[in-house]
């Protein structure tokens, strides 16, 4: 999520209920000094409802713009494959080009934007799956999993007497995580390492099972994805591995399987790990 955060990602959050999606979130947004607005989609849930309005003002006789709540530095998107087509595509724009037109005109959101999107990978009824072009947009697909029995006991003692997300103040603020996203660019990536990336996206374009490959928008995604979780382990250069671990969470959700299945997750990540094994890792790596 902090990845995310710092290459001014977006990320889709799947699980199943109760396991922390919109928790993890709201601890995120109140850890940033910023604003946080909440979405819950549902199937009435109209465009407008999540970019604002130009509403007649009747007292002043002029219309007035009602921002949405993508107007904000943090926006969950709860539920997000409960709303319609259309409602999801309202989101498009927003996602990629940090805007929003309304009635011909243009606004800017205000840096650092980030959507927060969650979904139910059980429940399938009344719900409407994302399309490829959208999940595309997402720079992680993150699922939290369940705790184990020494986490679910930390858990209780948390929630015994109070919330603790009640007692989270921000420990950053817009400038410095600004900088912190300009910052992270001038993380070296060789060319060797630049060469592998890209060995692995064609790799799971040319695979058998695969109906659709790695974007390259994807290719990008990875590449800045290391750059920030080499950062954020104090080195100003990438290795190997930090490609190699990011690879699951930014590609898994922008591969289509050419037969579908309810393990089409696991079926990927096996694919990655097959393509891993068989794709030669750079055995020297130029950080001059």
């Amino acid at each position: 999520m902090v990845i995310a955060l710092i290459a001014s990602g977006h990320v889709l959050l799947e699980d199943v209920p109760g396991t922390g999606k919109t928790q993890l979130a709201k601890a995120l947004a109140r850890s940033l000094d910023g604003t946080m607005k909440r979405i819950q989609f549902t199937p009435d849930l109209l465009p407008s409802d999540v970019s604002g309005i130009n509403f007649f003002n009747q007292k002043l006789g002029e219309f007035e713009f009602r921002p949405g709540p993508l107007f904000a530095h943090i926006v969950l998107a709860d539920e997000i494959n409960r709303a319609t087509p259309r409602t999801q595509s309202s989101l498009l724009e927003s996602m990629e080009e940090r805007q929003v037109s309304i009635d011909g005109e243009t606004r800017m959101l205000e840096a650092p934007f980030l959507v927060i999107a969650t979904q139910n990978p059980v429940e399938n009824q009344g719900t409407f799956p994302l399309p490829e072009a959208q999940l595309d947009r997402f720079l992680m697909k993150l699922s939290l999993g369940y705790p184990s029995a020494a986490e679910q006991v930390q858990i209780l003692k948390r929630y015994q007497q109070h919330d603790p997300l009640d007692q989270l103040l921000p420990v950053v603020g817009r400038a410095e995580l600004l900088e912190a996203q300009h910052l992270f660019t001038q993380v070296r990536v060789s060319d060797e390492l630049l060469q592998y990336i890209v060995q692995l996206a064609e790799a799971t374009r040319a695979h058998a099972d695969a109906a659709l490959g790695v974007s390259p928008r994807g290719v990008r995604a990875l590449m800045k994805s290391a750059q920030v979780y080499a950062a954020l382990r104090g080195r100003d250069y990438v290795l190997p591995d930090d490609i190699k671990t990011l690879v699951g969470p930014v590609w898994a959700h922008r591969i289509l399987l050419r037969t579908r299945s309810r393990q089409q997750d696991q079926q990927v990540h096996a694919l990655l790990v097959s393509i891993l094994a068989a794709t030669p890792v750079p055995t020297e790596v130029k950080l001059g």
